[in-house]
Parts: C-alpha cells; structure tokens; sequence
C-alpha cells in the first residue's frame, strides 16, 4: 500500500475585476485513475452543477464533460487531463500532446495564473482520413460553438443545464480572454502528411574494436508529421467559425477578446478574383483580405468583418516543449500570446501593449516558426504588413519577440489590443459595481453615487496611464442621469451610465528615415506603425 500526499488548495472564487483570466475549450481526454479532488468538487458544488438547480449526472461531473473548471496551477490541469494522449491511428501505440494542452501549457510557462478548462469531449485520432474528418467537422464545431448547427436550440441564458461550449461564458463572469486551440484542427479536411525518413548511408563494414551496444535508433516519425492545414474549404469554415465566437462575444459578453491561431495553409490554397489567383503561402496578407478574415472597411454590425473581440497570432510556433509531443514539433501561437497577455495584465496593466522588448524574456524557449517570418525588411514587406492586422511573432537580433499587440478591428481606433483589453477591464468593473446597487431605489440619488464610483474608478487607471489627456476631464468622462435613460428605460428596471474614455496608444514601432543627401538640411521623419 503506497501514501501519496496531495497539497490542499482553497476553493478558488470568482474574482470579476481580474483581467488576466483565460477559457480554453476545446477537446481532451480525462485522465483515468484520477479522481476528482475535494477542492474541485468544492468548487462545482458552489457552481451549482453537482446539487445546484442544474445539477448534472454524477458520471459526467466525474468525467468534467462540458464542465467549466478553474485552475491555478499547470500541474492541477495534467493531474485532471489527458493532454499527452492523444492517438495518432488505431494502428500505433505512439501518443502526441493535445493542442488544447499545449496552450495551456504555454499559457502558464509564460506567466498565467489562472486558467479555465471546459472538455467539450475527447480529442479524435490525428491521422484521420480526409473523409473522416470532413464528415465529423460539423458534430465537432458545434461542441465549441453551437450556434454553428442548426439543429442546436438557441442559447437561452437563464438555462445553463442547456449551455454547451462557448456559451458557458455567459456564467463565467471574470473571463477576460478566449481560445480555441484545437479550432484548426477541427476545420482542417486534409490527412496530415508524413515527410519521408532522410536516408542514412550505412557505415561500411569492417572490423572494429569491441564497444558497447549502440543506442536504439530515436523515432522520428512524429516530428516528421505536418502540422494541421487548410485547404480553401477548411479556411472558409474556420472563418465562419471564429465570426460565430465574434457574434456570441458581441452580444453576450463584451468584455471578452478571443484570441485565436491562423491555421497554416495547405500548400495548394489559393484565392481567386478579377485581378487573378493569390497563393496563401506567397502572400498571406492579400489572401487573407479576399477571403475577408481581414477587412479595411466594414459596418460594426457585419457579423462577418473583422472585430476589435478578436485577436489572431502567427506564426504557428516550435518551443522547446512541443518540439517533442506535437505533430511537426508546432504548436498553435494562440496559447502564448494568451500567457503574454495575462502576464502583462498582471505586471504592468491590461491596456499596455504585451509587444517589444517586454516578450522577449518569456520567449527564449522559442526555437524556430512556420512560417519563418521576415521581419525588418521595410514597410511593403508582407509579414510587416499582416502584423498590422495580427500578432506576429519574429525573431530580432535579441531573441524572439512578439511584433505587434493588434486587434483585427477595420478601426485604426480600435486596433491597438490594449484598448480593447481595456474596455473590457472597464465594463467589467463597471458591472461589479451596477450588480451590487441593483436593489437600490433608481433615482438620481442612486445616479450620482454609480457616477462617483465609475469616476473613482476611471481616476485609478488615468494615474496608471492607460488614457491619454493632461487632466481627467481631458481623459474620460462619465454621464449617469435622466439625460443617459429614456423614460421606458425608468420604468423597466434599468440603469444606464455612459463612459466616453481616451485609451493611451502604444507606439509599437518608429521608423527614423535619415536624409543624408544634404548634412545641413538633414531631418528626421518619425512615423507611428502599428
């Protein structure tokens, strides 16, 4: 009989002024011979979801099917989860990480805190036919995003025993970003492809000395596996995708970003249009506009433009971890730039750009990318152009770094992702305080308490920089009287409190062009890029 010893953990509580909390759902297995921890328990009890008004079956809590769980720790998320056993075919014994694990597990090496796991189901065998997974597509998007089927009954938000994936951010009220690792890989309709072994040249024969027996040969045949990748179909579903994550955001929880992965083109994706074909690989900036995942232009109501919810990472990354246990040694960039942004929330405030020489010590795990970008080739280079729409990640003379903090937003007002995160932060805290004087009698008394408190609350962060303007009145203002409710607004029950605010840019790049050509009539150009 062996006595192992489990550190107790205190139930971990909902902290809704957080900024630097992260949801991953996506799929993978529960890991057997693990029960759930009394702390654990604790927890969903609290949520309701073991004795609550929606309870569920003692199997599924056991198994945290399509159950939220908080998680402060990497080691509580690989006590729970099967994250590196994942099946590659039913006729191999060897097993390679999730892509779910993998973004968690950079998530937290590179400073998080505090994740939120939501299992939608168990991860499906990698080298699937491409039949096979073009037929379970759909059953599997509409796990992470039901809106996706219409078979799936509306959300409803007083019936969280019918939530289903993305829709239990509704009740996770301190979640303050989104990822869906294993997004790609669910739209992907292609068999991922093995490289051939390199030849080694057998040694010739001869006599030698006697030596000890030689090591057995390292398998390679994981590392040799190509990442997941899109054809023109799989893009066109992974876009519809990440606009139903957009619009649910949108309509129910705005304080909210949802940071995603650009899933690696196959090698035939291309676009087409009056002024000819685009190869995906060639130009990624000008196929990603036609296919529309990147806009100029476009109507804050267009479910289909770009949003300032949605922040998209490239390239797909090789770290010293998933060099080993990932198909191509690659993981998907979204679970890294979600470390560094909650690692930033955390150290220097969430509306501060996480890019610059602030990423580099969290990344010099980081071995090489695919695509290996190009960076400080000048403004007409295309990875200098997609990192004004994207975050990018690129090599400098210091290490690797992350390029640009940017959201996909057609706004140049609401490009910059610190101003997002930072709206986000607002709203959240404004809630807070609007939930504790809901049962106050609405009248301006009331008013003029909610105006101080957001004033008070806006004064905090204009101390710590996050707006622009030489006087608060310069930086924000904020309006809570009967000029902000109509008189249907009164007589419904609601409180309305209007916050105009001047979010600080960050300056994530300076382009100096020096004219040399006459040394007395030299000056210097300085250019904000974002």
């Amino acid at each position: 009989m062996s006595l192992a010893f489990e550190p107790a953990t205190p139930a971990l509580q909902p902290q809704v002024r957080r900024a630097d909390v992260a949801c991953f759902i996506g799929h993978v297995a529960r890991r057997a011979g693990q029960p759930l921890p009394a702390t654990l328990r604790d927890q969903l009890r609290l949520a309701g979801w073991i004795d609550g008004p929606w309870q569920r079956p003692a199997a599924q809590v056991e198994s945290l099917l399509n159950l939220p769980v908080a998680l402060d720790s990497w080691q509580q998320f690989d006590q729970l989860y099967a994250w590196d056993r994942r099946v590659l075919s039913p006729d191999s014994p060897q097993r390679c990480a999730t892509y779910l694990g993998a973004a968690v597990r950079s998530f937290f090496a590179r400073g998080g805190r505090r994740a939120i796991v939501l299992r939608v189901g168990d991860p499906w065998d990698y080298l699937e036919s491409a039949a096979q997974r073009l037929a379970a597509s759909g059953t599997r998007l509409a796990r992470l995003l039901p809106a996706i089927s219409a078979a799936n009954p509306p959300f409803s938000p007083y019936a969280p025993s019918t939530w289903q994936g993305i829709q239990h951010l509704y009740g996770l009220r301190d979640t303050s970003l989104l990822l869906l690792p294993d997004l790609a890989d669910a739209c992907s309709h292609v068999t991922p492809a093995l490289e051939a072994a390199p030849f080694v040249a057998p040694a010739p024969e001869g006599f030698v000395e006697c030596s000890t027996d030689e090591p057995a040969a390292v398998d390679t045949r994981l590392q040799r596996l190509a990442p997941p990748e899109l054809d023109l179909a799989g893009y066109t579903a992974w876009m519809g995708a990440v606009s139903q994550a957009r619009a649910f955001l949108a309509a129910w929880q705005r304080e909210i970003v949802f940071l995603g992965a650009l899933p690696l083109p196959h090698l035939d994706t291309q676009g087409g249009s009056g002024s000819g074909l685009v190869h995906a690989q060639a130009d990624m900036p000008a196929w990603l506009t036609r296919l529309g995942v990147l806009r100029t232009d476009g109507l804050p109501g267009d479910p289909q433009a770009a949003s300032a919810f949605v922040q998209l990472a490239w390239p797909w990354l090789r770290t010293q971890a998933s060099g080993s246990d990932l198909p191509g040694g690659l993981e998907s960039p979204d679970g890294v730039l979600a470390g560094l942004v909650a690692c930033g929330a955390t150290r220097r405030g969430c509306f501060r750009s996480v890019a610059g020489d602030s990423s580099l010590p969290l990344l010099r795990d980081l071995a090489s990318a695919v695509p290996q970008p190009a960076w400080g080739l000048g403004d007409d280079n295309p990875d200098v152009q997609l990192a004004r729409h994207v975050c990018l990640f690129a090599q400098a003379p210091d290490g690797w770094m992350l390029q640009s903090d940017v959201t996909t937003s057609p706004s140049e007002a609401w490009r910059f992702g610190g101003a997002s995160r930072l709206i986000g932060a607002i709203r959240r805290s404004v809630r807070a305080d609007g939930d504790v004087l809901a049962f106050d009698l609405n009248g301006p008394t009331l008013w003029a308490q909610l105006q101080r408190q957001v004033e008070d609350l806006l004064l905090g962060f204009w101390d710590e920089g996050a707006f622009a303007g030489t006087s608060a009145a310069e930086a924000f203002e904020v309006r809570c009287d009967r000029g902000t409710m109509s008189q249907a607004d009164l007589d419904a029950g609601r409180l309305i409190v209007e916050i105009s605010v001047r979010p600080a840019a960050s300056i994530e790049r300076i382009t100096v062009v020096l004219n040399l050509g006459n040394m007395a009539a030299a000056s210097d150009a300085l250019r904000e890029a974002a």
